[in-house]
């Protein structure tokens, strides 16, 4: 039995072939037979609300409930992408949703759980954007917003998005050392799993004078990455599209 991690699959209507890709992986037997599926944030393009009426939300839903209603659990973390999706559309998608930060027994491992951007401490301006948007004021004017508002708030933070990743340094979005280690170091473990800044690889190291590991998920935008953990091995691979 393994344990199955994902993230960054910016499900878009615009990349059909991806979310194709993501309900058969969901359908096929290693998620069915798997020990639990983990979603580490940022599963859409873009969250407007838990009330979205248009297809791809739909369509989330019907294959997570499929692998919860099979017996395999389906949990949740929020990324900078999805913040907005709350309650009501995990208990219709079969998930249990996870704060940043959670510490799973993860095949006998405690390991530390995270969507992985708020490690990206050198990155100024987007910490200061993520405190924004974090705020349960700020995201309660926005959900009151009528749907088609908040399709086109959603456009341009996207298009925000895109100018301020193509002006700023990668070693700048990346994730802080520091900011790792006092993350492992108050979780009390040795082992971090994230996303977020679409680097796959498994990177050893020392904290505090232990033998410590992060692994980071791949994103899903010209194909599928998943994290692979049993008890005797941690495989990180790709998923090619039809």
């Amino acid at each position: 039995m393994a344990t199955l991690f994902i993230s960054d699959l910016h499900l878009d209507p615009a990349r059909p072939q991806i979310t194709t890709l993501f309900e058969n992986y969901l359908a096929g037997d290693e998620v069915r037979h798997a020990d639990a599926l983990y979603i580490l944030g940022d599963l859409v393009e873009a969250w407007i609300g838990d009330d979205d009426d248009a297809e791809l939300p739909r369509r989330i839903a019907e294959a997570t409930r499929a692998v919860h209603d099979a017996g395999v659990p389906v949990y949740f973390m929020v990324g900078n992408r999805d913040f907005l999706l709350g309650e009501a559309f995990a208990r219709r998608a079969g998930m249990t949703l996870l704060d940043d930060g959670a510490v799973h027994g993860v095949q006998g491992r405690r390991t530390l759980l995270m969507h992985g951007d708020v490690l990206c401490t050198d990155d100024v301006a987007y910490q200061a954007v993520r405190q924004q948007v974090r705020n349960p004021q700020w995201q309660a004017q926005i959900l009151a917003m009528p749907l088609e508002a908040r399709r086109a708030f959603a456009a341009q933070a996207r298009e925000d998005s895109r100018k301020h990743t193509g002006s700023t340094m990668e070693s700048i979005m990346d994730v802080n050392a520091a900011a790792v280690a006092n993350a492992m170091r108050q979780a009390g473990v040795t082992r971090l799993i994230h996303g977020h800044t679409h680097r796959p690889a498994a990177h050893a190291f020392e904290l505090d004078g232990l033998p410590a590991e992060r692994i980071v998920l791949g994103d899903w935008y010209e194909q599928g990455s998943v994290l692979r953990v049993t008890a005797d091995d941690v495989v990180l691979r790709g998923l090619a599209t039809a």
